[in-house]
């Protein structure tokens, strides 16, 4: 394939519309064609933002334009699998965020669907492509800490997210919306997960309790090489975006992340001060477009997918075993989902 990609978007949520402004203004390979999303006025309104030629309400006119190319799905999860199937029988190349499906089913629908047709499947985890964690992840690979011996990682939210994004049935709950990232990061900083044992509680938000998700956890995990790990999951930093990691290895460590956004400290009496990472747009935005970057230089050079489904479906199971592990009060081997 030569020249530029031509992108559709299907979904203009938060990240979807941030989506739509990288294609068409900071990622000078792609060209930002189509988009859609069920609320008419938001599609009609972004394809004019960012000068897309076409825009519809429903994903299977956005597929079905000869004029696109490449469909990136940043629609809510529960709609993946749906979009993506569509997507690859169409013959599209396609770029998925993450979660790969709320359900085991799902994904392994996208997985089949996938090496039936011969599609470009390319899942997005944003983190894989953070300068942070990629140079931890090359210094992890060369041996600079000796052999990898644990694993820790912390993600924490400022504060919950709106009550009904939170439902396990349209997120899949805090370990599959918010632990995935963090589950996918251990498989690709360690190794693949054996078993895990979660613990968990509604300890800062009393309303999360009718919805049936917590909003504090900890999940310890059990490597299949027999190296450990430990993930805690927040809701209610309050004090600001946390997104942590360390690799403790017999020779070293490596931590991965940092609270600070601007290199300043106010130096008073009595007082040292700094401010806070704010959210996930601030700490991240480099490696979205970086990802997205990715997705494109691989359509277009033929190379293979980066992140894959296959990734994404044991990404899944991790934070499915977690979720079971939370309920029953048990270890849970990744092996009870196989």
């Amino acid at each position: 394939m030569n020249g530029k990609l031509n992108i559709g978007i299907v979904g203009l949520g938060r990240l979807g519309s941030l989506y739509a402004n990288y294609f068409a203004n900071r990622l000078p390979d792609a060209n930002l064609v189509a988009v859609s999303d069920v609320r008419q006025e938001v599609a009609k309104q972004i394809a004019h933002e960012y000068k897309a030629k076409n825009w519809y309400q429903g994903y299977k006119d956005l597929i079905a334009d000869e004029d696109v190319e490449a469909v990136v799905i940043v629609t809510p999860t529960k709609f993946h699998t749906e979009v993506a199937v569509h997507a690859a029988r169409a013959g599209k190349k396609i770029f998925c965020e993450k979660p790969l499906s709320l359900s085991i089913e799902g994904s392994v629908e996208i997985k089949d669907v996938v090496e039936e047709t011969g599609a470009f499947f390319q899942l997005g985890f944003m983190r894989r492509f953070d300068s942070g964690y990629l140079t931890a992840k090359n210094k992890a690979d060369s041996g600079e800490i000796g052999n990898r011996v644990q694993f820790k990682s912390t993600s924490r939210d400022r504060e919950r997210p709106d009550l009904d994004y939170l439902r396990p049935e349209n997120s899949g709950g805090l370990f599959v919306d918010m632990g995935i990232h963090d589950f996918d990061l251990a498989r690709w900083l360690m190794g693949e997960v054996k078993s895990v044992y979660a613990t968990g509680g509604v300890l800062a938000y009393p309303e999360m309790s009718e919805i049936g998700d917590v909003d504090n956890a900890i999940v310890n995990l059990y490597f299949e090489d027999g190296t450990i790990g430990a993930i805690d999951l927040s809701r209610n930093a309050i004090y600001g975006y946390e997104i942590c990691s360390e690799i403790l290895g017999t020779n070293g460590a490596l931590q991965i992340g940092y609270h600070r956004e601007t290199p300043l400290q106010v130096m008073k009496a009595n007082e040292i001060s700094h401010d806070v990472v704010p959210g996930f747009y601030e700490r991240f935005e480099k490696a979205y477009i970086d990802q997205l970057q990715n997705f494109v230089d691989n359509v277009l050079v033929n190379s293979p997918p980066t992140i894959t489904a296959d990734d994404g479906l044991k990404a899944l199971l991790i934070a499915l075993a977690a979720t079971k592990s939370l309920h029953e009060n048990r270890p849970v081997e990744l092996s009870e989902f196989r």
